[in-house]
């Protein structure tokens, strides 16, 4: 079994430099926290680099692939990595994640970066908060972590649309994920602002960051030979020196590498582990061998079931890995949670979104928690370390939460008159077209059009991706994937015709250009087009309810509650409740995933 050699011939000189690296990371990181900084502008990240040493800016090498070893600088080094992504962990427990990262004998951190989150409207990024990438990859460097960045524009990562914000679609023509100028000229735009806080972070700027991947599974899609030369000089030209990687799974392995990157593999079981050598081989030579992303479990749709993989198949696939002179990089050691709607889908012979929780059956559970899993690497990456782990963390206290009963509430037609006043079109508008969002379109949540009818007869068209079909205020049914006409029962004189529809997901691996959601195209009763809507955009953030409230919903439903003359008013009577049915009620609030970023 091959040794951690970086540990067994550190050099008195590669000693030092790690030890400067973390106390100048560690100033660095007091005098941003003394700027007081809520905006993380890139100028004030900037400044710290002129604290560095004059000895230590003669980082020269950076991680490199010679001959069939990595090699920092002058040691040969073993990539033993784990995925944590900081948009899936609440900021505050970042730290404890990547502790017991480091106590399980880890000595590198991979994340993506999703791009629909930090540019959620074109030309507004977000880096705060929870999507504060600069603070996470700081604080692996804190903890002792080198830093893998996987940026993207792609992500996959069971990610809404593999992470490509939802406003590409708006353009009728988009083609995702290829030299397309409507994509590149995005793209390039958040590249522009997403590298000038990456590139000071880089190794050889004196930062964690060791590695770059460029794009994520192309081989996968392949629908334009200039794409991937096209991402890997995108990061270039913005200032990435670092060593470029590609990341394909064995169908994809030789349609995705590029020219000046190193290609690395993505399996899960030990059979496959003969591509290490065959399909690595052919692609690109006797060069270093990595595994970027071992799957340490899977992800789940709902109504699926809860995918488990054993320990013990871990520990001697993981074990196997190494042994083969690979280097590692486990997917997820943490998964965490899909907070919002971020959560992707999957649509192969059907329909399938994926769930909230992300916990992956990982290294640590969705509440970080140890599993059989951490304590077996744990042993084994000590085994190998030469060197005594840290101690892992103690387990963070649980607290048991009393019911929450709702003090009030009102239909989903009592609350209309209360939000943004509805987009009139003459035809159906899909979520991403629609005129909100300063033209940007809804990325998330529900869409409730509404029209007039004048008979009975049977409903059809393509909603995407579950429409709750209400005559008035009474549910008659659901169109989706597999119900594509519904009846409308006999009427008299003109109704209002009103479908609540649900975005559940966008496809977040295979065709992705046909992920509008909502109406799509015409609604038809009885083969005739449906025209003259009122369309209320539903996107369920903190902004969607802030809107309501000056608006006077929440004072509305304080005067409602009072004139109910309940003995408890934390607690009315449906019956008490004005324009309460139980059909108008479900149609809204008795709905999963109520987390909101």
């Amino acid at each position: 079994m091959p040794t951690w050699s970086l540990r067994r011939r550190p050099g008195r000189t590669l000693g030092l430099l790690l030890l400067g690296i973390l106390s100048l990371l560690v100033i660095r990181r007091y005098l941003y926290l003394e700027q007081g900084s809520c905006d993380h502008e890139v100028a004030q990240r900037l400044n710290w680099r002129n604290l560095i040493s004059p000895w230590l800016r003669h980082r020269q090498s950076g991680l490199q692939a010679k001959g069939q070893n990595f090699m920092l600088e002058d040691s040969t080094f073993w990539i033993f990595g784990g995925s944590v992504h900081y948009f899936r962990v609440p900021k505050e427990y970042w730290r404890d994640r990547l502790l017991k990262m480091k106590a399980c004998g880890l000595n590198t951190l991979t994340t993506y970066v999703p791009w629909n989150l930090h540019e959620p409207e074109r030309g507004r990024f977000d880096f705060s908060g929870n999507l504060d990438l600069e603070a996470f990859v700081l604080t692996a460097a804190e903890i002792g972590l080198w830093v893998i960045l996987r940026p993207g524009p792609y992500i996959c990562s069971e990610i809404d649309l593999g992470g490509l914000p939802s406003w590409l679609l708006q353009d009728s023509g988009m083609r995702l994920r290829t030299t397309y100028k409507g994509f590149t000229e995005a793209v390039d735009l958040y590249f522009d602002h997403l590298m000038s806080r990456v590139v000071p972070l880089q190794y050889k700027h004196g930062g964690p960051i060791i590695a770059v991947q460029v794009e994520n599974e192309y081989g996968s899609y392949n629908k334009d030979p200039a794409y991937m030369p096209y991402v890997k000089k995108a990061l270039e030209d913005r200032g990435v020196v670092e060593l470029l990687l590609t990341s394909d799974n064995k169908d994809g392995l030789s349609k995705g590498a590029v020219d000046g990157a190193l290609a690395t593999i993505n399996l899960q079981l030990q059979h496959d582990l003969q591509l290490l050598t065959t399909f690595l081989f052919s692609v690109q030579g006797a060069r270093p061998k990595m595994v970027m992303e071992y799957w340490t479990g899977w992800f789940d749709s709902w109504g699926g079931p809860h995918n488990i993989l054993d320990s013990s198949e871990v520990l001697k696939t993981v074990s196997a890995i190494i042994d083969a002179g690979s280097s590692i990089n486990l997917y997820m050691f943490h998964g965490g949670t899909n907070f919002g709607f971020i959560n992707g889908a999957m649509h192969f012979y059907e329909y399938k979104s994926d769930v909230t929780s992300y916990d992956y059956d990982a290294v640590l559970t969705e509440a970080g928690d140890y599993t059989a899993k951490y304590v077996q690497l744990r042993d084994f990456f000590g085994s190998i370390s030469g060197a005594p782990l840290p101690p892992p963390p103690d387990p963070l206290p649980k607290t048991a939460y009393e019911s929450v009963t709702p003090a009030f509430y009102l239909s989903l037609w009592d609350a209309l008159k209360y939000l943004e006043t509805p987009v009139n079109s003459e035809k159906p508008v899909n979520m991403e077209n629609l005129p909100v969002n300063n033209g940007n379109g809804q990325s998330f949540g529900y869409t409730l059009y509404e029209t007039t009818i004048a008979s009975s007869g049977v409903l059809s068209g393509l909603v995407r991706d579950r429409g709750q079909v209400f005559v008035n205020t009474v549910s008659i049914g659901f169109l989706d994937y597999e119900t594509k006409a519904i009846n409308i029962p006999l009427i008299q004189g003109h109704t209002m015709l009103r479908i609540l529809v649900e975005n559940r997901g966008r496809v977040n691996y295979g065709e992705i250009d046909d992920q509008r959601k909502g109406l799509i195209g015409n609604i038809y009763l009885n083969d005739y087009p449906l025209r003259k809507f009122r369309i209320y955009s539903l996107d369920m953030k903190k902004s969607f309810f802030q809107r309501a409230g000056r608006r006077g919903l929440y004072s509305s439903m304080a005067k409602t509650l009072d004139a109910t003359g309940t003995s408890d008013p934390r607690r009315p009577s449906t019956s008490q409740v004005p324009g309460w049915t139980k059909a108008s009620t479900r149609s809204l609030f008795l709905r999963r995933r109520w987390q909101v970023l």
